[in-house]
Formats: structure tokens, sequence, C-alpha cells
């Protein structure tokens, strides 16, 4: 049978899977609150695994890049937890769950984070003493994964934007933008952690650290209330009262619902503004994510507000889906494309395992 490659998302209730062999790639998802019990299901699907990656979405200073994963680098990873408390336990469980199940099989860490160390310092540099710049407070980006992916499929579509200044999109419930240039991340709306920039499904944004010490001294929230408040009841749940799923806000007469859908569209057009400004211009606009996808009316919405930045929308081309939603004379170029972050992980599990390109190849 072919050797599998098997690459792993641990959410906080299910665990995505891709299972890369020679014969293509199986994909799926378990539901379960249990590491051992969701590793298991997938396990029943994916015989003869060779290699297990995973996405981590805080690798800090310390994991500039992917890495295999051993006792040490398990207990650093620990200790970046309150990084991103939505998301690393569950990828340190379901790692700690494959060395239970399957101790002789080698793991690759592979990190949200590590698509930015290309940017400049000044751009991860927050204004504080440089002490705590020293010590790994500054802005590290996430979705790197997903904007490595588009990174490298750019070029069939659009050669000159992928060799000059694109702003990609990745819109779901977790959101943010990256200016890209030449390939290369030059700066990205989200921060220290995941919490920062867009408004997202639960998550705030951008937030003014005087606000936040107002409510925790108002309200008289510890930093665990404060944490779920900016984590877990923001964002477009927060503003509508209603959802945090685009889906139902789109599709509901709600004026609260309303409010968070213009809110949403609103920071994705100030925050690309910024980025283009970061590129010194810009030559094309990427969506993707679960609402960069699917959802035709943000994307409408955001392009027509990108109009001084020289996009001007195809509105057939934008219902139909693309690849390509610009007009063919549009200055820049406006796209929807659909990331895979999973190949990539797979793509950096082969390379620090030393595996032949073979293994897992679909």
């Amino acid at each position: 049978m072919s050797d599998t490659l098997l690459v792993l998302n641990a959410g906080s209730s299910s665990l995505k899977f891709a299972a890369f062999t020679s014969d293509g790639a199986n994909r799926g998802k378990v539901e379960t609150t249990d590491p051992d019990a969701a590793l298991a299901g997938v396990l029943a699907k994916c015989p003869d695994i060779v290699a297990v990656g995973h996405r981590v979405v805080h690798g800090g200073f310390k994991f500039p890049g992917p890495v295999a994963v051993h006792d040490g680098v398990l207990g650093a990873l620990d200790e970046l937890v309150p990084l991103a408390p939505l998301h690393e336990p569950h990828s340190l469980a379901i790692i700690r769950a494959v060395r239970r199940a399957l101790p002789d099989v080698p793991q690759v860490a592979c990190f949200d984070t590590s698509f930015h160390r290309t940017q400049p310092e000044v751009a991860q540099r927050f204004g504080l003493p440089r002490t705590y710049h020293d010590e790994g407070v500054r802005r590290y980006g996430f979705h790197g994964l997903s904007y490595e992916s588009i990174a490298s499929k750019l070029p069939e579509h659009d050669p000159r934007a992928a060799a000059g200044r694109t702003v990609v999109a990745h819109l779901g419930n977790g959101a943010s933008l990256c200016a890209i240039r030449n390939g290369k991340s030059v700066a990205t709306t989200m921060g220290f952690t995941p919490a920062d920039g867009l408004v997202m499904g639960t998550r705030v944004g951008t937030l003014d650290p005087g606000a936040l010490l107002y409510l925790m001294n108002r309200y008289r929230l510890d930093t665990a209330k404060a944490e779920h408040l900016i984590d877990r009841e923001s964002g477009l749940l927060g503003v509508s009262g209603i959802s945090s799923d685009m889906r139902k806000l789109l599709a509901s007469d709600s004026p609260a619902a309303k409010d968070a859908v213009e809110l949403f569209v609103y920071r994705i057009a100030r925050e690309l503004g910024s980025l283009a400004a970061a590129l010194g211009g810009l030559d094309a606009l990427v969506f993707t994510g679960g609402i960069g996808e699917h959802a035709a009316e943000v994307r409408a919405r955001v392009c027509r507000d990108a109009g001084w930045l020289g996009i001007e929308l195809d509105e057939a081309a934008n219902a139909a889906g693309g690849p390509r939603i610009s007009a063919s004379n549009s200055r820049t170029s406006a796209w929807v494309i659909r990331t895979d972050e999973e190949g990539v992980i797979a793509k950096h599990t082969r390379r620090v395992l030393g595996l032949p390109a073979s293994t897992g190849a679909g």
C-alpha cells in the first residue's frame, strides 16, 4: 500500500486531516473534544502513516520555521500557549496523542507565524521599551501557511502581481490581511496574538489598550475574563448579538447584523489602505478563506471600497466565484484563490524529515 503523509489541524472540538498518498489526498474532519478519540477516528481512515505534519499557530521567535518535534520542542511550545490560547493547546494535545498512538512515527510542527519572519524589523516592532521587544513582545502575524499557499499559486494566475505588490485577504472566522512583495511577507494585520487587526467571528480585532484597561477596571474583569471578552464574545458575534457566521448575518434583516457586516468590510478597507502604503502601491488583491472564497457580497463591497486603488470589479465574474473577479481593464487585478494549508504543511514535513518528494505525493 502507499505510504501516507498525514497532516493534522486541531481545533477546539474537531480535528481536520489530510492524508496524502500517491493516489491523491483524502481530506476530512472528525468531531470530538477528546484528542485521543479524534486521532483514533482519523487513523481508522489513514493506514501506513510514515510521517505527521501539524499546523501550530504560534512559533514565537524561537521557531522561525518548521521543526521536527521532540521533547525539547514540546516544552518550548508549552510556553507559547498564552500567546494563542484558542489554538495552541489543541495542537499540542494532538501532537501528544500522536506520540502515544504512533511513538515511532516522526512529527513536524509547521507554524502560522513563520511566513512573516521576512518582514523588516520596523514592521515587527511595537513602541515599547526595547527590553520587551528583545524578550519576544513583537508583531508576529498569523495565517502564514495560508499566505504561503497563495504566494505559491499566484504566479499561475497573475505573474506580474506575483513578482510585485499583492495584498491577500484571508477571511474566515479568523481574518487577516497580508502585504506580500515578490512572494515575501512585508506586513500583516495580526500582531503579537491572533486577536489583533480585523474584526473577526468572535475576536475584537484592533482595540485601544486604554479601552481594555477601562473595561477591566469598570467591570472588574480579571485577565481570564478580559481574554474571553476579546477572543470569544466580540467581533461579528458581539456586534450583531446574533451569530459569528457571516452567512447568517448576510441573510438577516436585523439592523445589528447589518452593522456587523458593515464594520467587517470597513475594517478591511481601512487596513487594505495601510498595507498598500507599506507596499508603495498595489498590483493585486486576493481573497481566500471561508468568507473570502464564498461570500461574493463581501468581496464586492471590499472591491468597491478599494476603487481608489485601481480595482474595477467584474460583477458577473465575482458572482461566479472567479478566479479573476476584476474587469479586464482594471489597473489592479482582484482574484479568488483557494488556499491549501495542508499541502504547504505536507511539503515542509517532507523537507524537514528529508523524505523523498514522492512520499505521500498526491
